[in-house]
């Protein structure tokens, strides 16, 4: 399970719609039972709205500050500009670790759609995702 409060989903929305027309990304500060700490946004540097690839610069300052605060990257999220909220087999390739929540943000209809999933050797399994109370 990944637990969010509700700001953080609705940041995680924004900066993927502020990404628009590409996908936007960034990555999950949070605890290892899945409590999310902070939302980081980061550039899409693939400039796609098919692919997301988070910027080595965030990437690189999230793990550090994760050292910093005593607490842990746990995932990354990204939208998906057309299509439904479950990763595709680029995302699925590209999963690097087996113990990170994989948040998908559909922007396909007006209404956005958020889910969370886990990626094993290949495997995705949707995972509950709590939007908890701010």
């Amino acid at each position: 399970m990944l637990t969010v409060r509700h700001d953080q989903r609705d940041a995680m929305i924004a900066i993927c719609l502020r990404a628009l027309p590409f996908e936007g990304c960034g990555l999950l500060l949070g605890t290892p039972d899945g409590v999310v700490r902070d939302v980081v946004a980061s550039p899409n540097v693939a400039e796609s709205a098919k692919v997301y690839e988070i910027d080595p610069k965030v990437l690189l300052r999230t793990f550090r500050r994760a050292d910093d605060e005593g607490v842990e990257v746990i995932g990354v999220f990204h939208s998906h500009t057309h299509s439904e909220a479950y990763p595709s087999p680029t995302d699925v390739r590209q999963a690097p670790d087996p113990s990170w929540h994989y948040v998908l943000i559909s922007l396909r209809d007006p209404d956005t759609v958020v889910r969370s999933y886990r990626v094993v050797n290949g495997e995705v399994t949707e995972e509950e995702l709590l939007v908890a109370e701010d």
